[in-house]
């Protein structure tokens, strides 16, 4: 074979170059060089853009080969998974169609679909026939072929389909579109999928509430399930906000994206708006009202751009309404000196660290504060990372209610020696509602993080990629400091809209294409801009300045 014929890749796995003939697979490539990941290989990212192992390489091209260990190679696991259930349902039964409403107890929460008029009640009988018939298609090894056609041939291939394809088709401008094929099934997903059924190893189907639930491997060891959580209250707000979708009339991307084409458009933001309000107030109620005395002190926590501060303000306002006095203390102001804060495993400030409070001096002040003295608030300059004690002093009345807000206020370990009876606790954040189709969702983090791109940038001069850094970290820290927490709270708030990815694409799009090509971080960027292509965009004049959004774009009428 002639040198010309030769091309040369860069594998980023182990920093290694390689001549390898042009036309090769990306499968071929793999097993050409014998890399070995730690779990099967499932699919390649190629100059930071995520393909399919059967993607032809004909020029030099930088490889990172992904597993299910990585973030990217997981949600290319669960997206094969998915189209194995959505096959197994049509095999069954031919006339329905998979919905996969949302994740939860770390996995996700799926129902079939059946046509109109016809109403069946899914039993574990079912369920476990599908799983069945799931296991059946992995064994086979069947083969997923990636097709492209024409915009037009590929809706009439999906005429029919319950599965909102075809809408969310009609309103894209791409003359081609790609898909899938298993068999004689097809389907459609937003990013690549493993090369056949073979590769899904671990997975498990169980009754969950009055649908089922779709089990997936533990990311870092995924040779073994999930442990499947207990959040009762969590699938509460999402079945509450999944019933507002209904009122709105939208469950998907295409019918979002033809209702932002007409007058409607502002009918929905503020109906949408208007939800949120009434739960505001419906809490502020709960608080006002509770069976056993009102309490003292309320919690707020939720991850990182949830929309935790607005909701905070909006939550005093109609606390006023009723009649009580809010008094507002910043958990923030309790931070130790910078330089007693805990470090990380890489040696860095690990503010996300419950022991990165001061807890002596902030439980203590919150008895002080319960039992009726008047204590000095503490101060936190974030430039110098020191505390300073500058005068501002608190005494509680019998008409105050003290807000606390931040990442730990769930945590049992906060105040262990408060009595529980004094203390309300909310968690608030941004669980997305509204899927691209039955069959793709948007994962919740994805919401959050475009927030977090257009915030940082407006507010803390950050660029997209830095924030796409950093997100890697706050992750981590959510799952350890947040997340455990969440069914410790007496209520739950959806910060989310079901129209901000049209009003926050604006903002968005131009930031995340300044993300350079040739760095790690793009990979996440393009994926987050490919979700932005699929929403029409409206404009923000309409958005009230109280509302969740206005934190993160701007025009809030509340200081910050």
């Amino acid at each position: 074979m002639g040198q010309s014929k030769l091309i040369t890749v860069f594998c980023r796995n182990n920093g290694q170059y390689y001549d390898v003939p042009r036309g090769l697979t990306l499968k071929e490539i793999y097993d050409r060089i014998q890399l070995s990941l730690p779990y099967t290989c499932l699919a390649c990212v190629v100059n930071y853009k995520l393909e399919d192992l059967g993607y032809t390489v004909y020029k030099p091209k930088d490889l990172e080969f992904v597993d299910a260990s990585s973030a990217t190679g997981m949600r290319c696991y669960v997206r094969t998974l998915s189209m194995v259930l959505a096959r197994a349902i049509h095999d069954l039964y031919p006339t329905a169609d998979l919905r996969i409403e949302h994740p939860i107890s770390k996995g996700y929460y799926c129902v079939i679909q059946w046509p109109h008029g016809e109403d069946r009640t899914l039993t574990s009988t079912m369920i476990a026939a599908l799983k069945a018939r799931m296991q059946e298609i992995v064994d086979a090894n069947e083969e997923i072929v990636v097709e492209e056609k024409q915009m037009d041939k590929v809706i009439e291939l999906f005429e029919n389909r319950l599965d909102g394809e075809q809408r969310l088709f009609k309103t894209l401008s791409n003359p081609y579109i790609r898909y899938f094929r298993m068999g004689d099934y097809i389907d459609y997903y937003a990013d690549a999928l493993a090369p056949s059924t073979g590769y899904l190893n671990i997975f498990d189907l169980e009754p969950y509430f009055d649908g089922m639930l779709l089990r997936i491997p533990n990311r870092r060891h995924p040779d073994c399930l999930e442990d499947a959580i207990p959040q009762d209250k969590m699938f509460e707000i999402f079945s509450e906000y999944v019933g507002w979708n209904r009122l709105l009339g939208v469950s998907n991307i295409g019918e979002l994206n033809a209702l932002c084409r007409t007058p409607r458009a502002f009918e929905m933001i503020k109906l949408a708006e208007a939800l949120h309000e009434k739960k505001v107030s419906i809490i502020a109620d709960m608080i006002t009202h509770r069976p056993g005395g009102r309490p003292k002190f309320i919690l707020i926590s939720g991850p990182s751009s949830s929309g935790k501060t607005t909701f905070s303000k909006r939550l005093t306002i109609q606390l006023m309404v009723n009649g009580i006095r809010p008094v507002v203390i910043s958990m923030d102001n309790y931070f130790v000196n910078r330089i007693d804060t805990p470090k990380d495993k890489k040696g860095d400030y690990d503010f996300e660290d419950i022991h990165a409070l001061d807890l002596d001096l902030f439980r203590q002040q919150l008895q002080d504060l319960l039992d009726g003295k008047e204590v000095s608030l503490p101060t936190y300059n974030f430039e110098d990372g020191k505390r300073y004690f500058l005068g501002n002093k608190l005494k509680i009345e019998s008409d105050n209610i003290i807000i606390l807000e931040g990442i730990h206020a769930l945590n049992p370990d906060l105040i262990p020696n408060i009595p529980r009876h004094t203390t309300f606790r909310i968690y608030v954040s941004a669980l997305t509602t509204i899927n691209v189709d039955n069959h793709n969702w948007i994962p919740t983090t994805d919401t959050r993080l475009i927030r977090r791109v257009v915030r940082d940038y407006r507010y803390r001069g950050y660029s997209a990629r830095e924030t796409i850094a950093r997100c890697e970290s706050v992750v981590r820290g959510e799952e350890k400091w947040i997340y455990p927490f969440q069914e410790n709270a007496d209520a739950m708030f959806n910060s989310a809209l079901i129209f901000e990815l049209s009003v926050l694409k604006r903002h968005a799009e131009p930031l995340l294409s300044q993300v350079p090509k040739s760095c790690s971080e793009y990979s996440e960027a393009h994926r987050l801009l490919s979700l932005l292509a699929y929403v029409e965009q409206i404009p923000e004049k309409e958005i009230p300045p109280t509302s969740m959004l206005r934190e993160f774009v701007g025009g809030s009428s509340f200081r910050y």
